[in-house]
């Protein structure tokens, strides 16, 4: 590694206007990143991980932030240092995509929905290389062998909707690496993607890295991945630089709180060994240890039986029904009282179908579902809805399900207007005390969803869900998009309140740590089918079925020895769940390797 810095940040401070007085997001950060290195910034929402990397592109200014001290010195390709904060529009387009790639978050946003891949992906080469069509689309075909999609040429002529969310963050992987960039900014490249496919992503940049020898700015709040990805480490707090080091330092002898906050709040496999049921998450100033146990009883709150969801592909010129998703397939469950039963699988399995089954938010095409005696497939909508106070959602997405247009207070006490709990003041003091429960301040109440962060944004449709006091909640995938911090404090107000309370929760997730330490029981999905069920400990210290095995394999660990390169990447496709019109599957057949531990026969 060269001694010359191919990125030095000096004293850098970014403000963003607001009413009062500047919002300052960036505060006297610096640091540098030499070539070839894997640089892991670190830290909670609204630490300004990412305002920090957004400056260095000077994207800030199109969210009206400014950057009003510092410098910005980048090494372009030619050899002469730049200032990039004094950079004109113009040199900044010859940088953006040429010499500084970024991988964005969310990659169905970073995508045009209404551009083919091909278009997307050649755009940068026509512009910055100068390609012809022919040449441009070559250069793309190549970009997508590298990030290892299976059958470029056709994925050229597809859409953004037409590929799933690991494939679309390789599209956008492959887009940041066209032009052969000196700086990838990979900004929580993987913080949406299932283990399986976060693994092959991580291994992917690796290993992309390794032969380009570009530099890359890791940005995350996942502590796993910095252990198998980074070099040195940035750890950020409140728009500050708290800690750097190399990354064995941070991880075994951190200096500052904040750091050792975040390090305890990780869940790591394998840490549950000899519990029985759910335990606390570390956090500062406990052990992770339980003041009251939620013991699960052996009374059935929820039955799910042979339940079946099926969506119509319709063809032809008439829009004949040509085949069938088999979203769900004949599965079977049941979730008892204080019990936390967790669905686990990578994206497209049937986890959320299943889960909007029970809800009746999707109508099932078979099966039965029974709760707490009710057979809710045959209860009326009228029935249906007075039953929903005791079956509450969290969903995945808190942008989705929370109404820009209305405050909080009005969004989270609707529930309780729609029932007729309370009115006047006790409204507002009980949504307070919700607030309260989930880390949100009672000011927040006049707030509108666009001046929250995402994390804060999903407390609050939290904060809905436990509203009503309900005895059964389904939790999508419910704080996989929360720092670990806020992760661990949300993780363990929802096993307090099973103590208190006797909460049933279907806890839907792609993080095997975090199941590990919430669930009771454990059903891996996989096709629509449940392949493998049973305890927390039969799952995860005793799997039997092949998938369940590489979904542990593939989960980060908190060990820098284990390095993503030696990751296996594959370019094998997930068989597809979509069916021929007339196809009638095999009944789902188990065997019983031990009491309670079921596996999908074949």
């Amino acid at each position: 590694m060269t001694l010359e810095p191919l990125v030095s940040i000096e004293s850098l401070r970014v403000e963003f206007p607001s009413k009062d007085e500047p919002v300052v997001a960036v505060k006297d950060v610096g640091f540098e990143i030499f070539p070839g290195e894997i640089l892991g910034l670190v830290g909670e929402s609204g630490s300004g991980k990412s305002v920090t990397s957004q400056a260095l592109m000077q994207l800030t200014k199109f969210s009206a932030g400014q950057v009003t001290r510092g410098s910005l010195n980048f090494v372009r390709r030619d050899g002469s240092n730049t200032d990039l904060r004094h950079a004109d529009e113009q040199q900044m387009r010859d940088i953006r995509g040429n010499e500084i790639g970024m991988i964005f978050q969310e990659p169905m946003v970073a995508l045009n929905p209404s551009l083919t891949i091909g278009w997307q992906l050649s755009e940068g080469l026509r512009i910055h290389r100068g390609l012809s069509g022919k040449s441009a689309r070559r250069r793309s075909l190549e970009l997508l062998r590298k990030v290892r999609i299976p059958e470029p040429a056709q994925r050229l002529r597809q859409y953004p909707h037409e590929l799933s969310g690991g494939m679309c963050q390789r599209v956008v992987i492959a887009m940041a690496l066209a032009c052969e960039p000196r700086l990838l900014i990979a900004d929580e490249p993987t913080t949406a993607l299932d283990v399986t496919v976060q693994a092959e992503i991580l291994a992917l940049i690796a290993m992309l890295r390794r032969e380009t020898g570009a530099a890359i700015l890791l940005i995350t709040h996942d502590m796993a991945v910095v252990a198998q990805m980074a070099d040195r480490v940035v750890v950020m707090y409140r728009g500050q630089i708290v800690e750097h080091g190399s990354v064995r330092q941070i991880l075994h002898r951190p200096e500052h709180d904040y750091t050792r906050t975040l390090l305890a709040a990780v869940p790591r496999i394998g840490e549950m060994s000899g519990y029985s049921g759910p335990r606390r998450m570390r956090t500062a100033g406990n052990s992770g240890k339980r003041d009251k146990e939620a013991v699960s009883g052996r009374e059935r709150l929820l039955d799910v039986r042979n339940l079946t969801k099926r969506f119509p592909v319709r063809g032809g010129l008439l829009g004949r029904t040509i085949a069938n998703v088999h979203a769900v397939e004949d599965v079977s469950f049941v979730v008892n009282v204080n019990e936390t039963l967790s669905l686990v699988g990578e994206s497209g399995s049937g986890k959320s179908t299943a889960g909007n089954c029970i809800l009746r938010l999707e109508e099932p095409d078979k099966g039965r579902i029974m709760f707490k005696e009710h057979d809710l497939l045959s209860l009326s909508r009228p029935v249906m809805r007075s039953m929903r106070r005791e079956m509450q959602v969290v969903f995945q997405d808190p942008y989705g399900s929370l109404n820009p247009q209305l405050r909080l207070l009005d969004q989270v006490a609707e529930p309780i207007r729609n029932h007729k709990l309370e009115t006047g003041t006790a409204v507002e003091d009980r949504v307070a005390s919700i607030f309260k429960k989930v880390g949100m301040p009672r000011s927040f109440l006049r707030r509108y969803p666009s001046e929250l962060s995402g994390g804060q944004r999903q407390r609050v449709a939290i904060a809905r869900s436990l509203i009503l006091n309900p005895s059964f909640i389904v939790a999508d995938e419910a704080v996989s998009s929360l720092d670990v911090t806020i992760q661990a404090q949300v993780l363990n107000l929802m096993m307090d309140l099973q103590a208190e309370l006797g909460l049933s929760y279907l806890f839907i997730s792609h993080d095997m740590a975090v199941v590990e330490r919430v669930s009771h029981r454990v059903a891996v999905m996989y096709q629509g089918r449940i392949v493998e069920i049973g305890s927390r400990s039969s799952i995860f210290e005793d799997p039997r079925h092949d998938y369940t095995k590489s979904l542990l394999a593939a989960v980060p660990r908190m060990n820098p020895d284990i390095r993503a390169e030696a990751m296996a990447v594959t370019s094998a496709t997930v068989e597809s769940p979509i069916r021929p019109a007339g196809y009638k599957p095999d009944p789902c057949r188990y065997d019983e390797v031990s009491p309670d531990h079921l596996v999908l026969q074949g």
